[in-house]
């Protein structure tokens, strides 16, 4: 069965099961403590955790209002980035999930009112062995912990018991494998129940992770596992679902493959890399990063030095090392990635729209990497002349792998001079037939020494400010950045006020993100505006900053300015005064909002404003990225 088939049955299948099927979440997360989406529930977690109501904002194919959704997810995940190339690991790859909220132990199940652990595994069980036509080899069960306390689940042991699935085929496991922790630094979590099936190597693979959500942790899984943080698992007032379910690992047990890069979602990749006989793990390498790459830069990342840009950068650059090592063009990155938009352009949409910036981001890459990665490969052979490929005479085996050192120093000026990354030194001294084993706590020194520099520059340019700005919501590494952020920070109150008066009073702020490059709003809003809606918000904002109103401000106490009128975000948190911002004439303001932050003392100030993108952020909230010109 291809991918294509296997993501059609699954949505269909939990659509005719009161569903509602939500379009998959950018990569780019809400949660601020998350670097990018790891899993298809992040979007999720206000239902979770109660925060929001699942019936005013999901309806299923019959347009009713129901508590159960189910979406195909586009996930990374960068601990594994080190491990591509070998069977298993990817750094990108598509989470089904089918996802449940509110259900309360006892009550009744409905189609559309929430479910708990009986429903999910029959669900699952169903779909495996009927719809996929596939046998289990085994499901694991929590066993219990000492640790916090938690008995074992024999609630889903006799669920299990009763579909067929015999005792010895259900196995018990612990904290570490089969109880959840939150994503980020809190959220729900709770004991799973996994699903195993052969590939063709007669691997037993976990295809389907059921997560019952019955706690939540304020902290990191980390926190959890270690069981010394002394925080506690709290009850949730009600059950969840959540379940994930890798579509390249179904692929791979569907399509009785070995592993994952040899079903239909590689094959291009194989096509356009057939000159590269016996080089299996590069080209995985190239497969993985190349289609991780193109999603992020559809989803709005751009290379950087930092965050995820940096993490972007990596991929792309590792890309053009490994095509450089095998002998191809440089360019041929190009291709492939057009390859990814053509592949999968017809389920992400975003992906043929955005093409132009896939191209132009990726081509902008190699330009500036070609010659530095040139001249850093050269000195990097000349520094360690043992690190040079091997020399294969036929017949001749090669030697096997020797451990060589690297100094963290050294592994710091080859990164800091050609971007040399540890990823690709690495991968330089693999390609030789060797191991390489860099001083990363010696590494992370020298990176530390190098920004104590870097900030002490800055501190003497700006008067011994340093960063000028850092809020968490706004970011500014110098005066002329500050100027910028300060416009589009004014912009983005009334870019706020402006969604109001189109939308109605549902739109609520869900949060903000501005650089100097661009300002990015989130709000709650449960559809995709259509062009003539963005059009107008573009068109008040830009007419208020015409009109040249003034900001003026008040401070207040923060009982008093909440019944002002004035917008505020419903999840921030204030102190007990706060300073209230007007826009225009106090008495009908174009907009008033509690702020802290810097502001234009008039309009005019701002610029053009322009819309760049509105995109889904998480189920039913919308995200819109824009700047100001001139």
């Amino acid at each position: 069965m291809d991918s294509a088939t296997i993501r059609k049955k699954f949505l269909e299948f939990f659509s005719k099961r009161g569903h509602a099927i939500v379009p998959s979440s950018s990569l780019i997360p809400d949660d601020p403590s998350v670097l990018l989406t790891t899993a298809g529930m992040q979007q999720f977690k206000p239902y979770y955790t109660g925060e929001a109501d699942p019936l005013s904002v999901f309806k299923d194919a019959a347009g009713k209002p129901t508590k159960n959704t189910a979406s195909i997810q586009k996930s990374f995940r960068t601990s594994d980035i080190y491990e591509v190339g070998d069977d298993t690991h990817l750094t990108f790859f598509e989470m089904l999930g089918n996802f449940s909220f509110g259900y309360k132990p006892g009550e009744p199940v409905s189609p559309r009112g929430g479910y708990g652990k009986r429903e999910a595994i029959r669900f699952a069980h169903e779909f495996i062995t009927r719809e996929m036509g596939l046998a289990i080899s085994y499901v694991s069960i929590f066993r219990g912990s000492d640790v916090i306390a938690i008995p074992k689940d024999e609630e889903s042991r006799a669920i299990w018991q009763e579909l067929g699935v015999s005792d010895s085929d259900i196995r018990e496991e612990g904290m570490e494998d089969v109880f959840w922790g939150p994503t980020g630094s809190s959220g729900p979590c709770g004991p799973t129940t996994e699903i195993y099936c052969k590939n063709a190597a007669g691997e037993d693979i976990e295809i389907w992770n059921i997560v019952f959500n019955q706690f939540f942790y304020p902290g990191s899984r980390e926190e959890l596992l270690g069981g010394a943080s002394g925080k506690t698992l709290e009850p949730l007032k009600t059950f969840g679902v959540d379940t994930g379910m890798g579509l390249e690992r179904l692929a791979m047990v569907s399509q009785n493959a070995s592993n994952i890069f040899e079903t239909d979602l590689f094959t291009p990749f194989r096509i356009f890399l057939a000159g590269a006989v016996g080089r299996e793990e590069e080209m995985r390498i190239i497969a993985d990063h190349t289609r991780a790459a193109t999603f992020l830069i559809s989803d709005g990342v751009r290379p950087s030095n930092k965050g995820a840009g940096y993490i972007l950068r990596r991929l792309i650059r590792r890309v053009i090392v490994q095509l450089r090592r095998l002998g191809f063009s440089q360019e041929l990155l190009l291709s492939l990635a057009e390859r990814v938009a053509d592949q999968y352009g017809y389920f992400y949409d975003e992906l043929r729209g955005n093409h132009a910036a896939i191209k132009h981001e990726l081509g902008d890459e190699i330009e500036k990497f070609s010659h530095t990665l040139k001249v850093g490969m050269k000195e990097f052979f000349i520094r360690f002349p043992d690190l040079q490929a091997q020399r294969v005479v036929p017949g001749q085996s090669l030697i096997p792998h020797q451990i060589k050192r690297i100094s963290g120093d050294d592994a710091f000026y080859f990164q800091q001079s050609y971007g040399l990354t540890l990823d690709i030194i690495r991968d330089l001294a693999r390609r030789g037939g060797h191991i390489v084993e860099v001083n990363e706590c010696e590494f992370e020194q020298a990176i530390k020494r190098h920004q104590e520099i870097s900030r002490a520059g800055v501190e003497k340019k700006f008067g011994g400010h340093g960063l000028l700005l850092d809020t968490g919501e706004l970011k500014a590494g110098s005066e002329e950045e500050l100027k910028i952020v300060t416009r589009l920070h004014t912009a983005t109150h009334l870019l706020n006020a402006a969604l109001h008066q189109v939308l109605g009073d549902s739109v609520e702020q869900r949060g903000s993100d501005i650089t100097a490059a661009r300002t990015r709003f989130d709000f709650l809003f449960p559809r995709k505006l259509t062009p003539e809606e963005i059009q107008k918000i573009e068109e008040l904002v830009n007419d208020a900053i015409e009109k040249d109103l003034p900001v003026s401000i008040r401070e207040l106490p923060l009982a008093e300015a909440k019944k002002s009128g004035a917008l505020f975000f419903s999840k921030g948190h204030y102190p007990e005064r706060v300073k209230v911002y007007t826009i225009g004439n106090d008495a009908e303001p174009f907009s008033k909002e509690l702020c802290g932050g810097p502001h234009v003392a008039r309009t005019g100030a701002i610029g053009r404003f322009r819309i760049l993108k509105e995109e889904s952020s998480s189920a039913g909230v919308r995200r819109i990225r824009a700047t100001v010109e001139g």
